[in-house]
C-alpha cells in the first residue's frame, strides 16, 4: 500500500452545490479548511474543530457530515452541498430560508448555516417532520443566542408550507 507524504499537495475534484470544482490539497487537509480557503463556500463555519457544534454541516452525497471531521480528499468523487446551494435560485430563499427571516431564527448567525443544513436534509429526507423530530435534529447544534424556539417555529413553519405546495401540486 502506498503511503500518503503529508507535504504532497493532490488535487481533488468533486460536485460543489451543483458545479464540478477541483481542489488542490494536502493528505490531512480538512473539508472545511478546502471549501473555505480553496472554494469560496464562506457559509460553512468552523467552531469547535471537533464536531460538537455543527456550525460546520453540509451534505456528502445526501448525507450530513461535519466538514470539520472530513478529510478532503474523501470527497474526491463525491457530491458537496453547503448552505451557499440551498437557496433555489441567486436572489431568492428556499422555504426554510424565509422561513428563519420570517421567524428571526438567527441572531449572529454564526451556527445558521450549518443548522439550516441540518434542517434542509430533514425536510428533504422527512417532510412530515413533527416538532419532536425536529427538536432531534437541533440538537447536534450549539446556538448560544437565540435559545431554539425560533429556530424550531421557522422550521415547522416550512414543513407545513412544503406540505401546502405538495397538496396544491
Amino acid at each position: 500500500m502506498r503511503r500518503l507524504d503529508a507535504r504532497q499537495t493532490h488535487v481533488i475534484r468533486f460536485t460543489l452545490n451543483g458545479r464540478a470544482v477541483e481542489a488542490h490539497c494536502s493528505p490531512r487537509m480538512l473539508l472545511s479548511d478546502v471549501l473555505r480557503g480553496e472554494l469560496g463556500a464562506t457559509g460553512t463555519h468552523v467552531g469547535c474543530e471537533h464536531g460538537v457544534c455543527g456550525a460546520c454541516t453540509v451534505r456528502i452525497d445526501g448525507m450530513m457530515a461535519r466538514s470539520c471531521l472530513t478529510l478532503a480528499v474523501q470527497v474526491e468523487g463525491a457530491t458537496v452541498d453547503t448552505v451557499e446551494g440551498v437557496a433555489p435560485a441567486p436572489g431568492r430563499l428556499s422555504v426554510l430560508q424565509d422561513a428563519f427571516r420570517k421567524h428571526h431564527a438567527l441572531q449572529c448567525g454564526f451556527c445558521t448555516a450549518g443548522i439550516v443544513m441540518s434542517l434542509d436534509t430533514l425536510l428533504r429526507d422527512a417532510p412530515d417532520a413533527d416538532e419532536a423530530r425536529i427538536r432531534d435534529v437541533l440538537s447536534g447544534h450549539l446556538c448560544r443566542c437565540t435559545g431554539y424556539h425560533a429556530i424550531v417555529q421557522a422550521a415547522l413553519e416550512a414543513v407545513e408550507t412544503l406540505r401546502k405546495e405538495t397538496d396544491h401540486a
